[in-house]
């Protein structure tokens, strides 16, 4: 019987953690998150009827578990919470019992066995059954389930990939016949009334869903299951760039690659969106030869405020980002262009433009370090990576129709 499992935690490495337990255990399980230091209480209308267990940080906002397991044993049918504390407390854990704390558990010094020990007795409870196993091999599983999130309409193929915060399945569209991918956030969406982040979401991808360019993904369909965010996006049976660029890419074929790349990202920029993580994990080859973008999921519009994400956060990774990115300033479309000089340096040599110990020194390199100089044979194109690289995005290359065109140029000249 698998386990559907949310998670309470406003520390994104512990809900990891617990979330790295759970599908060791439950290898099909999906575990949902939510972060009550940015989302505040769950909404007055969540009953929790799509989850076999709770489980809850004591740290959540400031210390305040206690109050949350109030606030949970208040709700009709609420799942068993499985209760974590800092310490073996004996004084705080008979609290959390007499509040309605199903199990009590050390916050760190607990051992596999004894955590998925109470996640199956709170999972026996939970369906009235005695749960034999964990293992999901022996339950009959219905074809439109992914892991332990149900989505009508798609048939599960198998599992592609697992990330910190999403899973990949490669599917069937019931509809077309078609293959699709079907990335699932564990995040459980903010879809209660006057809240304006899943709006917001929904509205970005919208916008991307809409352009027909050929190296962009095609997004489907966007939904929500099970508490749990999905699109149904284009499958490339080709994978990315980063399988591609394992074999030197010879200059003509990365600087064809990165004019596709600068298209695509003309189209966002077009319609206000920023991509904000550029890196070849993110393009994804069709058996002809083209690439497409995918993962919007650091994208944002020019346009929205900037309460989603924040002043001062970063998102992104360090290898790729442009100077401002990496300090967390206000960006415009010229920082994804930055990413793609990042790119291109790497295709060309192998190698990144700046390795260092630390993300934080890598991101002092981006802002202080020279721009790196390409071998001789390559040195036509220095120019192209500098005015990709340039520090002060005021010296950068102005627009992605810019980079095309000046590819274009370096194309033609060779071809003389």
């Amino acid at each position: 019987m698998n386990l559907r499992a949310l998670i309470v935690s406003d520390r994104p490495d512990y809900r990891q953690l617990l979330a790295h337990h759970v599908t060791l255990e439950w290898r099909d399980a999906l575990p949902a998150e939510y972060e009550p230091a940015t989302r505040g209480r769950l909404p007055a209308g969540f009953t929790g009827m799509a989850y076999d267990v709770v489980m809850l940080d004591h740290d959540v906002q400031g210390g305040r578990g206690l109050d949350w397991i109030g606030d949970m044993k208040a709700r009709p049918a609420f799942p068993p919470i499985v209760y974590l504390l800092p310490a073996a407390e004996a004084a705080l854990a008979e609290r959390a019992r007499a509040l309605g704390a199903f199990a009590v558990l050390p916050r760190t010094e607990f051992e596999h066995s004894e955590l998925c020990g109470a996640l199956r007795l709170a999972l026996a409870k939970r369906h009235n059954v005695v749960a034999g196993t964990s293992r999901a091999a022996l339950e009959q599983v219905p074809p439109d389930r992914f892991g332990s999130v149900r989505i009508r309409g798609y048939s599960c193929v198998r599992r592609l990939a697992v990330g910190g915060s999403s899973s990949v399945f490669l599917a069937v569209d019931g509809r077309t016949g078609e293959q699709r991918v079907l990335k699932i956030f564990r995040q459980v969406p903010d879809v209660v009334e006057g809240s304006t982040t899943f709006d917001r979401f929904l509205r970005e991808y919208e916008l991307v869903a809409h352009l027909r360019h050929p190296n962009i993904a095609r997004i489907h369909d966007i939904g929500v299951a099970d508490d749990h965010l999905y699109l149904s996006m284009e499958y490339f049976p080709g994978g990315d760039l980063r399988a591609r660029m394992r074999e030197r890419l010879g200059p003509v074929a990365a600087l064809n690659v990165v004019r596709q790349m600068a298209a695509a990202l003309g189209a966002l920029h077009e319609v206000g969106v920023l991509h904000r993580d550029v890196k070849p994990g993110n393009l994804l080859l069709r058996h002809d030869g083209t690439v497409a973008f995918i993962d919007f999921g650091l994208a944002r519009q020019l346009r929205l405020e900037s309460d989603i994400t924040g002043v001062g956060t970063i998102f992104g990774t360090p290898h790729y980002m442009s100077p401002e990115q990496g300090h967390g300033l206000p960006l415009d479309e010229r920082s994804d262009l930055y990413s793609l000089g990042v790119v291109l340096y790497e295709m060309l040599t192998g190698e990144k433009p700046y390795l260092a110990e630390t993300p934080l020194a890598v991101i002092f390199m981006h802002v202080n370090a020279p721009i790196p100089r390409l071998p001789t044979p390559l040195a036509p194109l220095q120019p192209l990576l500098d005015g990709l690289l340039a520090k002060r995005r005021e010296d950068r290359f102005p627009s992605a129709a810019a980079i095309v065109g000046a590819i274009d140029r370096v194309l033609a000249s060779a071809a003389a």
